[in-house]
């Protein structure tokens, strides 16, 4: 039955790297859809491409969530295989709540807030590693977002005021040219840090299931399942999110789309390489704030901002709680949670697969509107109209 429940936590890990993917997708692309510097189309596949690129640069993060978070020794045999499936659960269906609201929230946290809840409800919470926690989860979600912010404000503020009036059309486009660099380097940041989390689950459950030692390195196959199962989420758009970043947060211009994406991409990247488990959403929407506050103050839609926030707060909680239950299904179902944890398996998955039609078929949002219009009417406005040729 173990073989049983571990094939259960891959596919159930692999589940929610896919949904992390198309979750997630707007880190790295909805400010160069927004700009129109990339057709939503080439967006998503580049993105797709670059993120399976990423999960192979390194394993830092996979190292913290495997051995950083709970107690590895707590998660041994069948019951912790169980644990696994409880947890991966759990995130994925916050996953998909999350999108079926449009909110952008964190697919780590989501991650790590299951394993919590899983661990803590069948171990107690001596089991979870508070300290790693705040210190390689916590302090970077708050930390993030803030200089994220900070920085982007300042590059939005250079940028519009490095000529009067603003940037012209000429350096406008030469922007939109760069985002298409700095939308790939999100990209491939992306990589490095989220596909690198399912990689330390799927490492945990097979030293769970007696495979691997508690020693070893993460599996090759392990790294190509978990790169190849985000690039196919990415692969298929997550256009809800990138909405909301790219046009309802803030109307995004090609110079600030610019600086946006750099600034994300070099936080992420030195999260990556330290280990820390960094949110790329908190990252790139303290950016995607920052360019609107940097341009104009009234630009930001701050009651969205606040309700993203609020997201932020109940993700890992929310997710905790989500992987709890399951957790308690399948140990009320019976046999030492081997039968009970596919049973909630089968029902998990029902429940997701149910969410996602019933969105995509009553409140789908398609690829178009994803696209900005914020560069066109700045270059509206800047053509002289007839009266001030004539003057």
């Amino acid at each position: 039955m173990s073989d049983v429940l571990l094939i259960v936590v891959v596919v159930t890990a692999l589940s929610f790297d896919f949904t992390n993917g198309f979750h997630d997708t707007a880190n790295a692309m909805a400010t160069s859809i927004a700009t129109r510097a990339l057709t939503p189309r080439q967006a998503v596949f580049m993105s797709a491409g670059l993120n399976f690129v990423g999960a192979f640069l390194s394993i830092s993060v996979a190292a913290v969530i495997a051995k950083g978070i709970v107690d590895p020794t707590v998660i041994q045999g069948d019951a912790g295989l169980a644990l696994l499936f409880a947890a991966l659960a759990g995130a994925m269906l916050w996953n998909l709540i999350t999108w079926a609201l449009s909110l952008p929230s964190s697919s780590s946290h989501a991650l790590i807030g299951g394993i919590v809840g899983a661990v803590a409800i069948a171990h107690g919470f001596d089991a979870v590693n508070g300290h790693g926690i705040v210190q390689k989860v916590l302090v970077p979600a708050v930390l993030a977002p803030v200089i994220c912010a900070f920085v982007a404000m300042l590059g939005t503020f250079v940028a519009y005021r490095m000529r009067a009036g603003g940037p012209t059309d000429r350096n406008r486009r030469s922007y939109r040219y760069g985002q298409i660099a700095s939308a790939s380097l999100v990209s491939l940041a992306h990589g490095t840090n989220d596909a690198q989390k399912t990689m330390g689950v799927l490492t945990l459950a097979l030293i769970a299931h007696g495979s691997i030692s508690q020693d070893a390195s993460v599996p090759l196959w392990v790294k190509v399942a978990a790169a190849t199962a985000i690039a196919a989420g990415t692969a298929i758009g997550g256009w809800r999110i990138i909405a909301t970043l790219g046009k309802k947060l803030t109307e995004i211009e090609a110079p600030q789309g610019f600086v946006a994406e750099a600034t994300s991409t070099s936080v992420i990247l030195s999260a990556s390489y330290f280990g820390y488990p960094l949110s790329t959403t908190h990252a790139v929407s303290g950016s995607i704030l920052g360019v609107g506050v940097g341009k104009r103050l009234s630009e930001v839609r701050w009651s969205l901002f606040g309700t993203m926030v609020l997201g932020w707060l109940f993700t890992i909680p929310a997710a905790g709680l989500v992987a709890a239950v399951i957790w308690e299904g399948s140990h009320a179902i019976g046999d030492h949670n081997n039968v009970g944890a596919v049973v909630m398996a089968i029902l998990s998955g029902a429940a997701a697969l149910s969410l996602f039609i019933t969105v995509q078929r009553y409140a789908a949002v398609s690829a178009e509107d994803t696209i900005g219009d914020a560069d066109d009417r700045a270059e509206i406005a800047s053509v002289p109209t007839r009266e001030a040729v004539a003057a």
